[in-house]
């Protein structure tokens, strides 16, 4: 079977994006999921565009492309809603980071520090301070920094609206169908699903986050060292006046409150696998972490836990860009999927509509883990 469109592997916020980039410009667009498009990694996430409170000092390529995204959220989600016809509640009322004891004071003012040096407008808050900005803050605090570009957005809104926009513009989503090795070629590369159909199209796009590795088809070298990292989460109901205005974020855990009434609880990063269970011992460590900053949450009811898997590779930063003849690999977004949607799109589609890989790219190319070409700054 032949089909002419760009065949993207992976419907979540990285496969929806540019996915819906391509088709607005005119480009026929499958998608394949192996199950619900925008139900995996980042649905389970907390909707965070924290590119200022997560700057490490190792990763100034990786920061680099997360301001740049930051800096297109806006149009992305105005344009984002226009076509969807609903809202992605996008807040910018910004991020405190805080501290609860004087080791975690100390290490929260070397990144401030650290953050002032590279020229973001954070601002240093004592305690006292931090409280009146945000009154349910735990009173003991040792001090906070406010990043005021640091926003947020209703993740499973913007995955909603991106499967509608995307269906919408002429999109196809296939859906309950997991590809089982994607064929380089550069005049015709196809995917091939488990059940055994081959599609062939003009570019194929492997973007299925955690389970990237296990498509197969790609050489050793560029086929994407990704590995899934599970998150736990904590869903709270606010059900009296309880109104947290920033996200928040301790030194073991945030809270994201959401405009439904919703405060989503995060996150413990454990090695296991695709292992999604639930454990006792991680909602304890977020609960804990969560309750040393906002001790209102203890009469809070908790409406749903869950785990994620994310998509992480052996430098925890993306991997973007040509792997072989005909196909595109954009995965390894790690705890970045929603933030990095734009800046992904965008220059992902670009790099399929023109052939061109863009600045913001080139860092990221999947050929930098190969032992046969020159290591990149991020290897």
């Amino acid at each position: 079977m032949t089909d002419p469109s760009i065949l993207i592997v992976g419907g979540g916020a990285v496969g929806l994006g540019i996915g819906w980039e391509l088709v607005r410009q005119g480009r026929p667009v499958t998608i394949f999921d192996r199950g619900l498009a925008g139900r995996g990694a980042s649905w389970l996430a907390a909707g965070m565009l924290a590119a200022d409170a997560e700057l490490q000092f190792e990763e100034p390529e990786l920061y680099r492309l997360s301001r740049e995204s930051m800096r297109r959220w806006p149009d992305f989600a105005r344009a984002l809603e226009a076509a969807a016809g609903d809202t992605v509640d996008y807040r910018d009322e910004g991020t405190l980071l805080v501290a609860d004891d004087p080791d975690s004071a100390a290490a929260l003012r070397r990144r401030y520090t650290f953050q002032k040096e590279q020229g973001l407008a954070v601002e240093w808050l004592t305690g006292a301070e931090a409280l009146e900005r945000e009154p349910f803050l735990a009173p003991r605090l040792a001090a906070a920094v406010f990043a005021p570009d640091d926003h947020q957005v209703d993740n499973r809104r913007v995955l909603e609206a991106c499967k509608r926009a995307f269906v919408r513009a002429g999109g196809v989503l296939r859906e309950h169908t997991p590809v089982q090795a994607v064929v380089p070629d550069a005049a015709a590369p196809a995917v091939v699903t488990e059940a055994g159909e081959r599609i062939e199209g003009g570019t194929v796009i492997l973007a299925a986050g955690a389970w990237s590795r296990q498509v197969e088809g790609l050489e050793p070298d560029v086929r994407p060292p990704v590995r899934p990292v599970k998150g736990q989460m904590i869903e709270l109901r606010v059900e009296r006046p309880f109104a947290l205005r920033h996200v928040v974020r301790g030194p073991q855990a945030y809270l994201a409150p959401k405009s439904d009434g919703r405060v989503l609880v995060g996150a413990t990063s454990e090695e296991m696998g695709f292992d999604t269970r639930v454990t006792a011992g991680g909602l304890y460590t977020i609960l804990e972490g969560a309750w040393e900053i906002v001790p209102g949450i203890y009469d809070l009811p908790v409406t749903d836990t869950w785990a994620g898997l994310r998509p992480a590779s052996r430098d925890h930063a993306p991997i973007l860009g040509m792997a072989a003849p005909g196909v595109v690999v954009a995965t390894g977004h790690y705890r970045h999927g929603i933030l990095l949607m734009p800046v992904t799109a965008q220059e992902v589609a670009r790099l399929v509509l023109t052939g061109e890989t863009s600045p913001w790219l080139q860092p990221f190319s999947p050929r930098r883990f190969s032992t046969h070409t020159p290591a990149s700054p991020l290897s």
